[in-house]
């Protein structure tokens, strides 16, 4: 295809996502089936579209056709499991601007880096029940910040009876991607992440085609394998350094001797897209070793695309993101992690012409 036509392809691509965007969450026509080609999951739901991890991200994300949801894992006080990109919730909710927890804010040093702000930690749930999310990214996402204060912090069981009931609406079976957030910090503070969700697990009978668990900490994922839970595991990768609290680096970890450590407790591995990018060989590597790869994350901005397939010089406009699915699903990903998974199902449709 020339540029000409391929660059009205994706105007109308975007224009068609935007308009859907802004409809009612009612109005979307969920997606009834599931496409041949690599699974697509929802980052933290449909974060592109909506404020991350609520309810609207995730109902969008199915309705968009995902196979996966990514509900991000944090516990509260008494112990519940909620979903939340970090423990610090001063950008992802409204509780900056609440006066009776003025006095929460505090400086914690989390693996190794000291945060301030509000930490879910110090708060029950009946009281993160109080607060309203937020758009985490406003600069990038202005359009986003119009649901600001529509949603609520969910729990992870919240999430799970979504999926459930999200896989009745669909006709699909929508699985549960949940990552272990500071695993060894929560751990530190008489908080474990483990514990709590296996318990989780078992008490909704979650199978292997309805839970996937992640971590970029090796420790975790060797916890939750040793409650013999039957469910697959996800070995997250970082770009550089080494897990939290491990002395193997990544780049040891994605060697072939590394990816069969892990094959050892997992079945996939999740790196960063620029890790599998010639000449890097970690896709060839891995599925040799016996794993799956998904690639993260997926983005239809300019900033997070790479050189190639920007389009103008405005950061947050979008480029050309289907062109990055075409690149990566050629290479023979078996699952995308998407801001953005509308686009992502579009691109996999477009295998099959």
């Amino acid at each position: 295809m020339s540029p000409a036509p391929r660059r009205r392809s994706v105007l109308l691509a975007t224009a068609a996502a935007t308009a859907a965007a802004t409809a009612p969450a009612g109005a979307a026509t969920p997606v009834r089936h599931r496409a041949s080609g690599p699974l697509v999951i929802g980052h933290r739901g449909a974060a592109g579209w909506r404020p991350e991890h609520t309810a609207d991200a995730y109902t969008y994300a199915v309705r968009a056709g995902a196979d996966w949801i990514e509900p991000d894992l944090v516990p509260t006080k008494d112990h519940v499991l909620v979903v939340r990109h970090e423990n610090e919730i001063g950008g992802t909710t409204d509780v900056a601007g609440r006066p009776e927890f003025a006095d929460r804010r505090t400086t914690r040093t989390v693996d190794g880096r000291a945060v301030t702000g509000w930490f879910t930690e110090d708060f029950h749930l009946r009281e993160l029940r109080t607060l309203r999310t937020v758009e985490r990214l406003p600069l990038v996402r202005n359009r986003n910040t119009v649901f600001d204060g529509r949603g609520r912090v969910m729990t992870f069981q919240e999430v799970i009876d979504l999926a459930r009931r999200l896989s009745g609406e669909s006709g699909r079976r929508i699985a549960v991607f949940p990552e272990t957030k500071h695993p060894t910090y929560f751990r530190s503070i008489g908080l474990p992440l483990e514990e709590e969700l296996i318990r989780v697990i078992r008490r909704n009978r979650l199978t292997a085609r309805e839970c996937v668990v992640q971590s970029f900490e090796p420790s975790s994922l060797h916890r939750i394998a040793a409650a013999r839970l039957g469910l697959p595991l996800w070995q997250a990768l970082g770009t550089s350094g080494s897990p939290y609290g491990h002395a193997v680096t990544y780049r040891d970890m994605m060697s072939p001797a590394g990816l069969r450590e892990i094959a050892s407790y997992a079945q996939w591995i999740g790196p960063d897209k620029s890790s599998l990018v010639p000449p890097h060989t970690l896709l060839a590597d891995a599925h040799a070793a016996g794993l799956k790869v998904g690639a993260y994350t997926f983005r239809a901005e300019n900033q997070y695309l790479p050189a190639a397939h920007r389009r103008g010089t405005a950061p947050n406009d979008f480029g050309d993101a289907f062109a990055e699915y075409a690149f990566h699903y050629g290479q023979g990903v078996d699952a995308v992690v998407t801001d953005f998974p509308d686009i992502a199902v579009q691109a996999r449709e477009g295998l099959r012409r």
